[in-house]
């Protein structure tokens, strides 16, 4: 099942969508979030590496995946368009952790925080469900979404790993 060859790296403010059996992986995510996205029915998957929670407060924004609230909605019209049914798709997020140690008074430093609210509210919005997440902590996270299964593997390091 973890065959190399169909394996998709997604960088950081970069996104992708697959059919079965390809599998998407992005590596990496701290402050971060991986907006996955799975229609069952059609074995369909999606994943975002968003860096930070809203395009709206951007002028110029030319990178939709960069933006915790524009790559959800490119997300789920990419997998649309390649035969997605958007009533089957179910979310997993993973990643938004809080790197460093501050005063968390700052609110832009908050950005672990920040993406983890701004995925929950763009998600509710869009009407797709949270199935499972992995989010908050102190460290980073490597996740690889299976569009087979649907499964998401949570890898951390020094933390164990999680299938959700």
């Amino acid at each position: 099942m973890n065959s190399i060859e169909n394996m998709i790296i997604i960088g950081m403010a970069d996104m992708n969508v697959t059919r079965s059996p390809g599998i998407l992986t992005t590596l990496g995510l701290g402050s971060c979030i991986g907006i996955a996205l799975y229609d069952p029915s059609t074995k369909i998957a999606g994943l975002a590496h968003a860096m930070l929670p809203d395009s709206t407060k951007i002028s110029n924004n030319s990178n939709l995946a960069k933006f915790v609230d524009s790559a959800a909605v490119k997300l789920v019209k990419d997998m649309l368009q390649i035969g997605a049914n958007k009533a089957y798709l179910q979310a997993k997020i993973a990643g938004g952790a809080q790197m460093f140690a501050f005063d968390s008074k700052n609110e832009s430093m908050r950005i672990g925080d920040r993406n983890i609210e701004a995925t929950i509210k763009i998600l509710n919005s869009l009407k797709i469900p949270i199935v499972a997440q992995h989010v908050g902590e102190n460290y980073g996270r490597t996740i690889e979404l299976y569009s087979e299964t649907g499964s998401l593997i949570v890898k951390t390091i020094g933390h164990g790993t999680y299938v959700l």
